[in-house]
Formats: structure tokens, C-alpha cells, sequence
């Protein structure tokens, strides 16, 4: 079975399975990996959906800073 037969093959399923409604879609909070502007320790947030900039800070420095 070649790539695009598989993909064809896993888009159908999907498909029937959302129209059967077995399978739920749920949007909630996203993760953001961030990095300090002061010292670059890697940071991880939790926003919350359609959310663009979330204000943290950091866990190493204590640097209060806002996610891009």
C-alpha cells in the first residue's frame, strides 16, 4: 500500500467516524514551550484557547515576561 492509499484510507475513516459520532473533538488549553529573555531557561505554559500572549514568569530567574 503506497503513502497517498494510506492517507486516502486514514482521511475516510476519520470521516466516518465523525459522521457516526463516536470520536469527540474537544479545543481546550494549549501548551506553550517558552524561553526566558533574561537567562534562556525553557519554560512551559498553559494557555487558554484563542489566547495570544499569556504573561508568565520564569521559573529559574523569576523575570515576569508575556509569551509571544
Amino acid at each position: 500500500m503506497s503513502k497517498q492509499a494510506m492517507r486516502e484510507e486514514t482521511e475516510r475513516l476519520v470521516r466516518e467516524a465523525l459522521e457516526r459520532k463516536t470520536v469527540a473533538i474537544k479545543q481546550g488549553k494549549t501548551r506553550i514551550e517558552a524561553k526566558c529573555g533574561k537567562c534562556g531557561a525553557p519554560n512551559r505554559l498553559a494557555a487558554e484557547k484563542n489566547a495570544v500572549r499569556v504573561k508568565f514568569t520564569c521559573k529559574e530567574c523569576g523575570q515576569a515576561q508575556q509569551s509571544l
